[in-house]
């Protein structure tokens, strides 16, 4: 009997453990994933510059992708 609690409340302190974890390391996750899409928005606006001018339509395009994928990295801290 005393081996079944000890084995219960080992599971539960091991399940509740796992449940924090997860719950702070999934913010970092977004932070992670927030910071590639700014870093490959800006790649892409380089390229478009590069290619077709810095006033360009296409370069334009770039520019407001770039600040949308800003704004909603911000909008979820």
């Amino acid at each position: 009997m005393l081996r079944s609690r000890f084995l219960k409340t080992g599971s539960l302190a091991l399940v509740l453990t796992f449940f924090v974890l997860i719950g702070q390391t999934t913010p970092a996750l977004a932070f992670d994933n927030c910071r590639q899409r700014i870093e490959k928005a800006e790649r892409q606006l380089h390229e478009a510059e590069r290619r077709h001018g810095e006033h360009s339509r296409q370069a334009q395009e770039r520019r407001r992708h770039l600040e949308e994928v800003r704004e909603r990295c911000h909008d979820r801290r």
